[in-house]
């Protein structure tokens, strides 16, 4: 039996969840979906420059869930850049701290 997922926390949804090349329909391009965890562990850690085990400590997470999170954004992120693919932010287990 599959463990159940543990819930992850974020501190808002992102105010834009779509990104797309320029000058490509959007019907001609292949989607990477960047879940709302990922994202969130992707801007801890990335744009806020916040080290790993006080970003995971916001999210409620262990460390090591954190550095799959972020290795998992980073990598989705960059076949989406390198590929000319584009990135929706949707989905997850997650809950909006208050």
């Amino acid at each position: 039996m599959v463990r159940p997922k543990r819930c992850r926390f974020i501190k808002r949804k992102p105010n834009v969840t779509y990104f797309k090349p320029a000058g490509i329909r959007l019907t001609e391009l292949e989607e990477v979906v960047l879940t709302m965890d990922e994202f969130e562990a992707f801007r801890l850690k990335d744009e806020k420059g916040i080290n790993q085990i006080e970003a995971a400590k916001k999210m409620k997470i262990s460390q090591p869930t954190f550095n799959r999170l972020l290795n998992s954004a980073r990598n989705k992120i960059a076949k989406a850049i390198s590929n000319g693919h584009a990135i929706k932010i949707e989905g997850g287990t997650y809950k909006v701290k208050k």
